[in-house]
Parts: structure tokens; sequence; C-alpha cells
């Protein structure tokens, strides 16, 4: 199969990744021929390699965050990322950050830091579809970074916070899911800062 069919079919697919088992498919091949298939193509600038065993065409794939929550499901965006862009941090945060079930796990995405971290089960809720990924409401992403600080598995700078765009009722209604130590904790942050 020529390039141009190969990109014509992918793209037919109306998909923005892919995985090997995805090009098995499309092409025919068998597998060691299509992992030779595959090293061949990304070298030629055909397809880019977004992680292991997943691929993107070069000129339009999908956001990281996309790509994260297909390789390690499930999953949701939460912790510095939301709390980020909610603007409750004033950092930018290095790595894409997630909420799983699953084992921690970090990895890199078409070059970008991507962390999962594990919550318990009963913890997994608080989150929306949105933009084809799951996020977390900013008030449940405070609460993942609370469980993990308190429980000394993760950092967060109280003195930074800005929680004047959270819904403080929804936190607090969020917060009687969590262990008794982060409830305390989130007491303790908002009697801080009144």
């Amino acid at each position: 199969m020529k390039d141009w069919e190969l990109v014509e079919r992918l793209k037919a697919t109306g998909r923005g990744f892919y995985t090997v088992a995805d090009m098995e498919k499309i092409t025919g091949l068998d597998r060691p021929s299509l992992y030779v298939s595959l090293s061949r193509l990304s070298r030629r600038g055909v397809l880019r390699r977004a992680a292991r065993n997943l691929y993107v065409l070069p000129d339009a794939f999908p956001p990281v965050e996309s790509l994260a929550t297909h390789l390690y499901f499930p999953c949701y965006l939460s912790f510095e990322s939301v709390l980020s862009r909610a603007g409750v941090i004033s950092m930018i945060p290095y790595a894409v950050t997630f909420a799983t079930t699953r084992k921690t796990k970090r990895t890199l995405i078409l070059e970008q830091s991507v962390e999962f971290r594990k919550v318990r089960e009963d913890l997994f809720f608080g989150f929306e579809l949105a933009d084809g990924y799951y996020i977390a409401r900013p008030e449940k992403a405070l609460l993942d970074s609370l469980y993990l600080a308190v429980s000394g598995k993760g950092p967060l700078t109280e003195e930074e916070l800005d929680l004047s765009t959270l819904d403080l009722g929804l936190l607090r209604e969020f917060a009687e899911r969590f262990p008794p130590a982060v409830s305390r904790k989130l007491a303790n942050i908002l009697r801080k800062l009144g």
C-alpha cells in the first residue's frame, strides 16, 4: 500500500490516533511485518509515534489529554492540571496529571510528561466529559490534591491557593466522601484563607 493510500484510509476512520491493533486491521499486515512498516513510516514522516503502540498523523493529532485517556483507562484529568486551568494555582504544571484507579504511572506522550496518580475507587467521582476526555471539577481536583498531600504522596502549597472561583458548597459536599484527614486539612485551609 502506498503512503498516500494509508493516510487516506486512516483519515477515513475519523479517529485522531491509531493503535497497533488498528493498524493491523487497516494494513492487513501481521505483527512482525507491521512493526517494521510502522518504523519506516515514522522515519519517513508519514506517521508520528505518540507513545508506545500509539500513532498519529503528523499534521493533525488530538490533544495529549485525549491520547492519555485512551492509553490508561479509567482516568480523568485532575490535580495541578485542572487547578492551573481554573486559576486556583498560578503555576503552570510541568506534567499533565490524571487520577486513576490503576497503579501510579509516568509516561511521555508526544514528548509531554504525563502522570497518572492512583486514588481509591470510592474517590473516583466528580468529573465530566469535555473535549473528548474526562476532567475533574476544580473542587474535586483540589480534594484529589489534598488527598495525596495528606498521605505524603504529593505536594500542595497552601499559600498559593486562590479559592475564589470555587463553589464552596460543592467543595464541602465532595469533601464528605473523603477520609477525615482530608476534610480537616480543607477546613484548616478555608479557615486560614478566610
